[in-house]
């Protein structure tokens, strides 16, 4: 049985919301629309007339098929050249969803996007439809075929590790560009100590290459280690220039709600950096330099006017 023009309007509706749980599922935004495209197909099957609550019947099928997707991402991943990280999305991108809360604004952020590939799926299913998009237990335990106590019990678990694996400081978006800026301008200065200054002791750096670019398989720890790279990382040179296919113009951003830089070079987004702060300073910076993750980025880059750079890597 085909679909009406209602059936089709009634999904169209849907497609946002699903894409942002897609997205938040899964950390990728083009995987994200490939599963919503199959949750379009299987209600195209279904003939849509039959379901009662369209909402519910779609997300069911959505975060199946998310689930699926998880358990073979997995094993893609164990043999992804160096470090996995998600999708970057920049401000503004429809996929990321609610952000009226604290707890959307958190579920969507790059740090909790990188700590959810450490959850299992249906830890990760239940922390996103709980969490991000408030959907009761009752409700979840319907998606998931579980008890509503073991939802519950999931996700106090599901919650419990993402707190303990983050530093992020709810900051406004001028104290968060004045962070990048400060950043920007010490990583330019060609000096360690500035840098030092602005991170905690344990701080971070990881990047994601994707075999494409050069990206360490291991993070950099502790401040002058961190600081060290960063530095070096914006240091002009011909080897930068010839890998990236030019000069680089380095603007502060915001990427998944909060601080980040973008590198650009002729309208294609080369690089987006996450800054994560915590109260004492950067705690962490994941950068994603792997082209089949910024496409989207890229699309979405020259949709905005984003001002003069802060920066250029020569």
């Amino acid at each position: 049985m085909g679909l009406t023009v209602d059936d089709v309007d009634r999904f169209e509706a849907s497609r946002p919301r699903l894409e942002a749980i897609g997205y938040r599922m899964l950390g990728s935004a083009s995987e994200a629309e490939d599963a919503v495209q199959e949750t379009f197909l299987r209600w195209q099957a279904s003939g849509g007339a039959h379901v009662e609550v369209p909402e519910a019947w779609l997300t069911k099928v959505l975060t199946n098929i998310c689930l699926n997707q998880l358990t073979s991402a997995r094993a893609r991943r164990e043999t992804y050249v160096g470090q996995w990280l998600p999708e970057p999305l920049l401000d503004g991108d429809p996929m990321l969803g609610p952000a009226d809360t604290v707890e959307q604004r958190d579920s969507v952020s790059y740090a909790v996007l990188a700590l959810l590939e450490r959850l299992s799926p249906n830890e990760r299913a239940v922390y996103v439809l709980r969490e991000a998009f408030g959907y009761r237990h009752r409700e979840i335990a319907e998606v998931l075929d579980l008890t509503e106590a073991a939802c519950q019990q999931i996700f106090h678990r599901a919650r419990k590790h993402v707190a303990e694996g983050t530093a992020r400081t709810e900051i406004d978006r001028a104290a968060a560009r004045r962070v990048v800026e400060e950043f920007l301008a010490a990583a330019a200065s060609g000096e360690t100590e500035p840098l030092v200054r602005l991170l905690t002791s344990d701080a971070r750096a990881i990047g994601d290459g994707g075999g494409k670019v050069p990206a360490r398989t291991k993070a950099f720890e502790g401040a002058v280690a961190v600081a060290k790279f960063m530095r070096g990382l914006f240091k002009p040179g011909k080897a930068k220039r010839d890998l990236v296919g030019g000069s680089a113009e380095v603007y502060a951003a915001s990427a998944n709600g909060g601080p980040a830089v973008v590198a650009v070079v002729g309208g294609r987004v080369v690089g987006v950096v996450c800054l994560e702060i915590g109260a004492d300073g950067i705690a962490a910076f994941r950068s994603q330099g792997n082209p089949d993750k910024l496409e989207r980025a890229t699309r979405q880059w020259a949709a905005g006017d984003h001002g003069e750079p802060l920066h250029r890597i020569f």
